[in-house]
């Protein structure tokens, strides 16, 4: 909650504030499960979207949704309140202005992109492809632009690549070579992405980023909600995701210098199943932004249960530090809660490290920056209680969320325009009638040569059946010539012996 301008997360002796200013020096919120990290997250969204900045949560576990609505009062949040010296009777609770997103398009807005804001080389480190395949791959891109086909969604890529190796000996001079092999194991890696739901994910109406910067009209920021508990079943698209979504705020988002507050906060829950495991291109984009864009006005806070789960290179980088109870049971989870003490500039008033295993839920050492950028000495504090309810929704609360937001409507159709596939396939249907129709002429005409030779056969068969008619009346002319000229020779014969007898 707001007090005095300042972001009210918790007290302890004194109150921990969190500076607007100092917002975008990011954030870690660590402890072991069931600790209240949850809780955290969630005062310290409801307290950004009050100062009217819009906050952006992976929401892992489906908890989060409850920000739309009203939270209720218990027994519980009024002792929390009372220990703070807030008075529970006049805690105000209401619900925040909420947008659901979901990459699959089933719990929330869908969020696309493009082939083509991807990029060759982002999706080149993704697929982890070898220097070889990168640079036929960058080929792909640049015969595509070229040629003014456009590439929107993932079959449009694979026809690219098909078409590429088709026409690699007449494009090798202008562009290199594009071995079968590199073609191939593109596909493959494909075939992967697109298993994965990265059909889903590229297309359009893509997503326009600055639909996550907006405030309502009690100029309250709006809290975006990714859904996450699908997406994070499929590593390679969720890893696709957050390249593609870093990559474009960095490249997006003008130099803001030092805001008086942020232009938008990112939270993270769960981080250790983001670095875990993850492409070594999606770890070196989260360091190179976490270093570079609190410049360009955004905070980024990660959720997660030790800050061991961080990369070191991302951890130095995190300033304003929440750790709850971390729970040591044996030698490796001891060295984790001296690592997470070490983080914390000491406070003479007790020991870090004994506090850490000592809090209870609800409880954490907080460490703000102060306003002159500097870590103030930890401090033990209770965290306040959400104004929000806690928990999940139902299925039909979240649908009428998604259908009354001034969003609907405007992703949830997908478009199919032309682009590379479509031409490619237009220009094969092409060449196959035309292919079909030589077919078709070659046969028409040996069919005709055909039918020509029989007619001559048959001509040139009678013909000879005329000679042969004719020489048989010849020959029958000449026969019955003889066989007269015989019958007289013969007939005279008979007479003159007769003759004699008589």
């Amino acid at each position: 909650m707001l007090q005095d301008g300042k972001l009210l997360i918790g007290a302890g002796d004194t109150p921990a504030y969190l500076l607007p200013n100092m917002a975008n020096r990011h954030g870690l919120i660590c402890g072991a499960t069931g600790t209240g990290k949850t809780v955290t997250l969630k005062v310290m969204a409801e307290s950004f979207s009050d100062l009217g900045v819009p906050v952006f949560l992976a929401d892992v576990k489906g908890d989060l949704a409850g920000c739309a609505r009203t939270g209720e009062r218990t027994e519980a949040i009024d002792h929390r309140l009372t220990k703070l010296g807030l008075d529970p009777e006049t805690f105000v609770y209401h619900p925040f202005p909420v947008r659901f997103w979901d990459v699959f398009g089933k719990m929330g807005h869908p969020v696309r992109t493009t082939v083509s804001e991807m990029g060759a080389a982002l999706l080149a480190r993704l697929l982890d492809l070898t220097d070889v395949q990168a640079g036929v791959l960058t080929i792909v891109f640049r015969v595509a632009d070229d040629k003014g086909w456009l590439l929107i969604d993932l079959k449009d890529l694979r026809a690219m690549v098909a078409y590429t190796a088709d026409h690699a000996p007449e494009l090798m001079n202008e562009y290199g070579n594009v071995s079968k092999q590199s073609a191939g194991a593109i596909q493959r890696a494909l075939l992967q992405l697109e298993d994965a739901g990265g059909d889903v994910f590229f297309g359009e109406p893509e997503i326009q980023l600055e639909d996550w910067f907006q405030c309502d009209e009690k100029g309250r920021g709006y809290i975006n909600i990714l859904h996450c508990e699908k997406l994070y079943r499929s590593p390679l698209l969720y890893s696709t995701f957050l390249l593609w979504l870093l990559a474009e705020l960095f490249e997006q988002l003008p130099e803001a210098g030092d805001p008086e507050m942020p232009k938008l906060v990112f939270f993270f829950d769960e981080a250790h199943l983001l670095f875990k495991g993850a492409p070594k291109a999606l770890v070196d984009k989260v360091e190179q932004v976490v270093k570079l864009i609190r410049s360009k006005g955004v905070g980024v806070y990660f959720i997660t249960q030790q800050p061991s789960d961080i990369p070191d290179a991302v951890l130095a980088q995190l300033g304003n530090k929440v750790q709850h109870a971390l729970r040591a049971y044996t030698p490796n989870e001891q060295k984790a809660v001296r690592a997470a003490a070490q983080g914390f500039r000491p406070n003479p008033a007790f020991d870090t490290r004994e506090a850490i295993l000592e809090l209870g839920t609800g409880e954490a050492l907080v460490s703000f920056l102060d306003e002159k950028g500097r870590p103030n000495m930890v401090e033990r504090a209770t965290v306040l209680p959400p104004q929000s309810m806690m928990g999940p929704i139902d299925d039909k609360r979240r649908a009428a969320e998604i259908q009354f937001d001034a969003l609907f409507g405007k992703y949830e159709t997908a478009v199919d325009n032309e682009s590379a596939y479509e031409i490619i396939h237009a220009d094969r249907q092409k060449e196959a009638e035309a292919a079909e129709a030589a077919r078709a002429e070659e046969q028409a005409r040996k069919e005709k040569e055909k039918a020509e030779k029989e007619q001559a056969k048959a001509e040139k068969a009678k013909q000879s059946r005329k000679k042969s008619s004719a020489s048989s009346k010849v020959a029958n002319s000449a026969l019955n010539a003889v066989g007269r000229e015989i019958g007289r020779s013969v007939s005279r014969g008979i007479l003159g012996t007769i003759k004699k007898w008589l």
